[in-house]
């Protein structure tokens, strides 16, 4: 399966790969020796710490430029009253008679605590195309689903000021 980012998080992730290998490796690199010359490497912790941030993000770099290489460019469209990616869509949740707002973006970019819903989550697949008014049943596994009415739809675009998530 490929990942659907939109040419925004391809652009996002290769700015993060340049920082990682132009200015971050050659510092942790750095760190590395200079800990390696601290004697004994099995008793040395500064040493170990070093090359795991090292290896962190080495391995941060291998998982972005695999995310490029296999990702799937999506085009944004936005309907004119459906809920489209990018969205931020008022809900009514029943079960709790709260009303949440949510902003549908890529799942790179997701971030629940600041009400960023990726569109492959249960409520974001549910969400799409959907129109104001419209009584939707979240399911989110066999033996619990939801229901959730769309109040308000507010339109968006594919806003830069999203951070991509870290991992």
């Amino acid at each position: 399966m490929h990942d659907e980012l939109t040419k925004v998080d391809i652009k996002k992730m290769q700015e993060e790969i340049d920082y990682r290998e132009g200015v971050l490796r050659p510092k942790l690199l750095a760190e590395v020796q200079r800990t390696r010359e601290f004697g004994d490497l099995s008793e040395n912790a500064e040493y170990k710490e070093a090359k795991r941030e090292k290896n962190h993000n080495e391995s941060r770099i291998r998982y972005l430029k695999n995310m490029i290489l296999t990702a799937k460019v999506i085009k944004v469209e936005n309907k004119s009253d459906a809920v489209c990616l990018f969205d931020t869509v008022d809900i009514y949740i029943e079960e709790d008679d709260e009303t949440v707002s949510r902003k549908l973006v890529t799942t790179l970019r997701q971030d629940a605590l600041k009400g960023l819903l990726s569109k492959e989550s249960p409520l974001g697949k549910a969400l799409l195309g959907k129109k104001v008014g419209d009584r939707i049943c979240v399911k989110v596994n066999d033996s619990y689903s939801y229901y959730v009415v769309i109040k308000n739809i507010t339109k968006g675009s594919d806003d830069e000021n999203i951070p991509i998530s870290s991992y």
